[in-house]
C-alpha cells in the first residue's frame, strides 16, 4: 500500500471540474471530510478528500464552492465509501447542497461482520491492513491555510486506506451473504440524511424520561424542543447555546405561568429567561390550552413489572439471534427500539416491528415473545 500517494490540492472551480472528470469513471470513490463544529449548529467544512485509486484530491471548501460537476459526482456517480458517515454526509449537504449517494459505510460493514458495532477508523485500518495510522494530526486546525505537509499526508492516507479496507470488507460480506444487508442499511442512511424542519417535531421522542411527564407536559416539551431545533438551525448556534434538553424538560415539569416561576427553575440562567422567556412561556400556554384529544398519551413507566418482563423477553430474542449471527445485539435492535415495542404493546398501539432483513429474522419471534408474556402476566 502506498504511503506517499500523489496529492493534488483543489481550490479553483476549473481544477475542481477537472478532478470530477477524472473521477467520474471510477467504480468506487473513497470520501472523507474535515470540519469544525464548536460554535455553530451547521458544520463548517474545512477539507474534502476524494480518492479512486491513483491521485488523492484535497478539495478546499474554504476557497471553492461545489460546482455542478461535483454535485453530480457526489449525488450519483460512483459508489462512495465513507467511515462513520453521518457527519460527513451532513458536511457535504451543508457545503455542496446534495445528499451523498450511493454510499457504503465501513463502520456498519464491520458491524455486520461481527466486530465492534462502533469500531473507530484507526482500529479498522489496523485490523484489515496491519498499518498503524499516525495520530499526531487528529486534532489539527483544518481551517488554517496553508495546511502543513503533515496534515495533507494525514488527510490523504485516510482515503487511501479506506479504499483498501472496503475491498477486504466487501469480500468478507459477500462470503457471508450479507452485502444486501449492508446496502439496505446504507440506503436507509441516505433516506434519513435529509434532516429538516419536518423532523424537529420528533426531537422530543429522544428523551427516555418522557414517562415521567403527564400528557400536557409532554406536549409542552415537544413544542419547546421543536422551537429550539428550528431556532438553533436558523441562528446557526449549538443547541446548548440556546437551551439544552435538560432545562427544557425541567420547564415542562414545572409548567411555569410567568417569568417569576420560569426564573425559579434550577439551572436556568437569567440571560436565557430574558432572551427566550416570552417564547417559552407562550409555548407552555399553548400546551395548557391544547384540546385533550390533541395531546400525546401518557407513557408507561419502565419501572413497572409488566414493562420489565416484556423488555427482558424481547432482549432474549435479540440476544439469541445476535449469537446465531455472530454480531453485537445492538446492531439488530437498540434498547430504545425494544422499549418502543414494549410501550406500543402496553398502550395497545401497532407494534413498530423491525423491517427488511431484521424483520425477516426478528419480527415473528418478537411478536411471539410479547404474546407469550401477555398470557403469563
Amino acid at each position: 500500500m502506498r504511503q506517499d500517494p500523489d496529492i493534488l490540492w483543489i481550490d479553483t472551480p476549473n481544477a475542481l471540474n477537472d478532478a470530477c472528470a477524472a473521477l467520474s469513471g471510477a467504480d468506487v470513490l473513497a470520501l472523507d471530510t474535515e470540519f469544525f463544529r464548536e460554535s455553530t449548529f451547521h458544520p463548517v467544512p474545512a477539507l474534502v478528500q476524494l480518492y479512486a485509486g491513483e491521485t488523492v484530491y484535497l478539495i478546499d471548501p474554504v476557497a471553492v464552492s461545489a460546482t455542478p460537476a461535483l454535485q453530480d459526482l457526489l449525488a450519483s456517480g460512483p459508489l462512495k465509501v465513507i467511515h462513520a458517515s453521518s457527519e460527513d454526509i451532513e458536511v457535504i449537504a451543508s457545503w455542496a447542497g446534495v445528499t451523498v449517494s450511493p454510499l457504503v459505510d465501513t463502520q456498519i460493514a464491520q458491524a455486520l461482520l461481527g466486530e465492534d458495532p462502533a469500531m473507530g477508523y484507526q482500529r479498522l485500518v489496523e485490523h484489515w491492513t496491519g498499518e498503524v495510522l499516525p495520530k499526531d494530526e487528529t486534532r489539527s486546525d483544518w481551517l488554517i491555510r496553508p495546511l502543513s505537509e503533515a496534515q495533507c499526508r494525514y488527510a490523504a492516507l485516510d482515503v487511501v486506506h479506506l479504499l483498501h479496507v472496503w475491498q477486504a470488507q466487501r469480500d468478507a460480506l459477500e462470503r457471508l451473504g450479507r452485502l444486501a444487508w449492508l446496502q439496505a442499511e446504507c440506503d436507509l442512511l441516505v433516506v434519513q440524511a435529509g434532516r429538516d424542519s419536518d423532523s424537529d417535531g420528533q426531537w422530543y421522542l429522544r428523551n427516555r424520561q418522557l414517562w415521567r411527564l403527564a400528557p400536557r407536559q409532554i406536549d409542552a416539551y415537544r413544542r419547546m424542543t421543536a422551537w429550539r431545533e428550528a431556532e438553533a438551525r436558523k441562528r446557526d448556534k449549538p443547541r446548548g447555546w440556546l437551551i439544552n434538553d435538560k432545562l427544557l424538560f425541567a420547564i415542562a415539569e414545572k409548567m411555569p405561568a410567568n417569568r417569576y416561576e420560569l426564573a425559579a427553575i434550577e439551572g436556568l440562567k437569567p440571560a436565557v429567561v430574558k432572551r427566550e422567556g416570552d417564547v417559552l412561556l407562550e409555548l407552555i400556554r399553548q400546551a395548557h390550552h391544547a384540546d385533550d384529544d390533541e395531546l400525546p398519551e401518557a407513557l408507561p413507566s419502565p419501572m413497572g413489572n409488566g414493562f420489565k418482563k416484556r423488555l427482558k423477553a424481547l432482549k432474549r430474542v435479540v440476544n439469541d439471534e445476535a449469537d446465531s449471527l455472530g454480531v453485537a445485539p445492538e446492531l439488530l435492535m437498540r434498547r430504545r427500539d425494544l422499549e418502543a415495542l414494549v410501550t406500543a404493546d402496553l398502550l395497545d398501539r401497532p407494534l413498530p416491528l423491525p423491517q427488511g432483513w431484521r424483520g425477516e429474522r426478528l419480527a415473528d419471534p418478537l411478536r411471539a415473545a410479547l404474546e407469550e408474556r401477555e398470557t403469563t402476566s
